[in-house]
């Protein structure tokens, strides 16, 4: 998710899935499927996008909560790798109308998926962002002090790519 309030409020996980193209008569070569309706193939990704922040909603509130409580979404396409991501919360600061402790639940979210071993880390940073104070470095320097897990992504992100 992506907008300009904190969107991911919800662990996301998210597998991908190849599967080999499909004959041209076949249903379409990429779908998704949430585990909280399970059988229901999305193919419309927009559609997808409107059940997650749906799904939040129901489990985080309207109120900028968040949930530690998992959203599974399985995709599949020819157009991808066999890999499992987890997208988590990003560290905030108390918003007006969030919960008080928001930052700290945010926060034990976070250290309890990067305390695995098999965990990769991946930090990403807007690319104009001040990374001596960036909150996820240093949380990802906490968690991983030797940098073995640990893998700073910087980017340049425009708004028509993501709607």
């Amino acid at each position: 998710p992506r907008g300009s309030d904190m969107c991911t409020r919800r662990p996301l996980v998210l597998q991908l899935v190849h599967q080999a193209r499909r004959p041209a008569d076949a249903e379409a070569d990429e779908w998704g499927e949430f585990l909280h309706h399970p059988g229901r193939r999305y193919y419309d990704f927009r559609e997808i996008r409107r059940e997650i922040q749906a799904e939040t909603g129901r489990e985080a509130g309207g109120n900028k909560g968040v949930s530690d409580r998992q959203i599974r979404l399985k995709i599949h396409s020819p157009n991808v790798l066999n890999i499992t991501l987890v997208d988590l919360p990003g560290v905030t600061k108390v918003p007006a109308v969030a919960p008080t402790d928001i930052e700290a639940r945010i926060r034990t979210m976070i250290f309890s998926y990067m305390k695995h071993k098999a965990c990769i880390i991946l930090a990403v940073l807007p690319a104009n962002a001040d990374l001596a104070n960036s909150g996820a470095l240093q949380i990802a320097r906490t968690a991983d002090p030797d940098g073995m897990y640990a893998s700073q992504s910087l980017c340049v992100c425009f708004d028509r790519y993501f709607y």
